[in-house]
């Protein structure tokens, strides 16, 4: 080929490789590659197909051939780039979009895939910064903005993400992906109007987006339109029936309408959401409700303490039909679980096991039983306080005319649902002053600080663990609580609990009654409004002054 024609054919081929036309592009960077083995740019060119095509190797090797005879062509080290994240080789990556942007120091391109692979490195600080670099570069890059709010989502930049997003939308307003995105951080936030229409305008977009129909249905659900909210998880698992996150969706909604057998079912998605596998493996089977007369079943937590704390009432309910129980809790709630009955040995994570024969998550028992609201072992105390510690806190607290009444007004600031259940310190003041009443504080973590100054005890700085909190609540004669571990601790106690329940609770309260199937002595009072809980205090104020 002449060097007229083997340009044409460069030129050709390009175009061929930039419609997708790749065997054809394969085919003239061959044809070239046969009259000029030196031709730098197809082999570079083909090197790039070859990695798109799934043949990594061959890919990486001929592009690094033709950075032999071209060292300064920055699009051939950013193809390089691309090609060795593809395989994983994420040191190698980064040098090459390094050296790419080196010869190129605007390759806003480079910048932005830098910023994938140091995130995929798990370098989120730095994948940030080189976010902020491409935008630099190149203010009108939507997709980087996208990037950088994904990467300040993950840090924990709400405020920013949503910034990063709006900005995204306004360089291309009909991106789906930002619009999903922004309308599920909104939706997080609170914002539930906006963030439903920005998922709507995504589906207007992409129908079939199932990402989009799951956050529209978790949108839906905050604001209590539950039949809405089951119909966009169901076409959400239409369109992807591997979607895990909407099966739990789904599998939350049936449970908190009291749908328990499809809602068990549904649930089981969870191990597969990202961030909610087990990570536990056993060589024994998995215990899915066979019988366990003269068998050992190890039954271990898998999320919070609360949980922990409600689902180990099924251990009695299990040892009379048989079983010998084995237990593997927190350590907060490991000396506590001990005085269930039927226990026969209580693990910390990770301890060495006694021999058994099947293995079941404490989540997932309701499931092998069969478990419905009518049928929910409700008997309490299924716990006890530890005797000597009971009587060291009433040695300590003392007699009096007074009722001790037990206040936690927060939970753990990073549940995801922690904005719907957390309530200030201020709005519980109306029941400070009440009289005949000392107010005790079983509030931890930074929430606890809300209160100092005011009529109320406090000596959480000694529950140390949960057998401690157990001790101290058997002195108190109620407690009113948020949505917290302690609520269920109180409750299996078998203490009065008088719990404040978001306007769309967590599941387990079901949506209206005011009592709970889990805890006998458990009275609810829920929020009439979204975000106002002005009203259910001032009936819990009236319900203290009728006692």
């Amino acid at each position: 080929m002449s060097p007229a024609t083997i340009a044409d054919a460069f030129h050709q081929a390009v175009q061929s490789h930039q419609s997708g036309r790749l065997p054809e592009a394969e085919r003239l960077y061959r044809q070239i590659l046969s009259s000029q083995p030196t031709h730098a740019g197809a082999m570079h060119l083909l090197g790039l197909i070859a990695g798109q095509m799934g043949h990594h190797a061959a890919g990486i090797d001929l592009i690094r051939q033709s950075l032999l005879l071209a060292p300064t062509n920055p699009d051939a080290w950013y193809n390089l780039g691309g090609v060795l994240r593809e395989c994983g080789r994420h040191a190698e990556a980064i040098q090459a979009y390094q050296q790419a942007i080196a010869l190129c120091p605007t390759y806003a391109a480079a910048y932005n895939n830098l910023g994938n692979v140091l995130e995929d490195a798990g370098q989120l600080d730095e994948a940030i910064a080189t976010w902020q670099r491409a935008i630099a570069a190149a203010p009108s890059n939507a997709q980087a903005y996208n990037n950088l709010a994904l990467g300040l989502r993950a840090k924990g930049d709400l405020d920013g993400a949503i910034a990063a997003w709006r900005q995204t939308i306004a360089l291309e307003p009909a991106c789906p992906e930002a619009l999903n995105n922004l309308g599920a951080a909104l939706t997080d936030r609170g914002e539930l109007q906006e963030g439903i229409s920005l998922l709507q305008r995504a589906l207007a977009v992409r129908p079939a987006y199932a990402n989009a129909l799951s956050n529209l249905g978790i949108a839906l659900g905050d604001m209590g339109k539950l039949d809405e909210a089951a119909e966009c998880y169901r076409r959400a698992i239409a369109v992807d029936p591997d979607f895990a996150e909407a099966h739990l969706n789904l599998a939350l909604d049936l449970l908190r309408r009291g749908q328990w057998r499809e809602g068990w079912q549904q649930r089981e998605w969870r191990w597969k959401v990202p961030g909610l596998e087990s990570g536990r493996t056993f060589r024994q089977p998995r215990w899915n409700g066979e019988d366990l007369a003269g068998r050992t079943i190890l039954l271990h937590h898998e999320q919070g303490l609360g949980d922990t704390l409600q689902f180990i009432r099924f251990v009695p309910l299990l040892a009379r039909r048989g079983a010998k129980v084995i237990l593997e809790v927190q350590a907060e709630v490991a000396k506590l679980a001990a005085t269930v009955s039927g226990v026969t040995t209580v693990l910390q994570p990770r301890q060495p096991s006694p021999p058994f024969d099947f293995y079941c998550p404490l989540m997932s028992i309701p499931m092998g039983l069969g478990t419905t609201v009518d049928t929910v072992p409700a008997n309490v105390p299924y716990l006890h306080a530890d005797p000597q510690l009971t009587a060291r806190w009433q040695n300590k607290i003392g007699g009096g005319p007074h009722r001790k009444i037990g206040l936690v007004w927060a939970g753990n600031p990073n549940h995801k649902n922690d904005r719907n259940r957390s309530i200030p310190f201020s709005l519980f003041l109306p029941l400070l002053d009440l009289k005949g009443i000392d107010f005790y504080s079983l509030q931890k973590g930074l929430a606890a600080g809300q209160a100092v100054g005011y009529r109320i005890i406090d000596w959480t700085a000694e529950l140390t663990d949960f057998s401690q909190s157990a001790a101290l609540i058997a002195q108190l004669d109620l407690i009113v609580c948020v949505d917290t571990a302690v609520a269920h601790l109180a409750g299996a106690l078998g203490k009065p609990v008088w719990l404040l329940v978001p306007f769309v609770p967590d599941w387990r309260w079901l949506m209206e009654k005011e009592t709970s199937d889990w805890y006998p002595t458990m009275r609810l009072f829920r929020q009439e409004r979204m975000g106002k809980w002005e009203s259910a205090i001032e009936r819990v104020r009236a319900a203290l002054t009728e006692h």
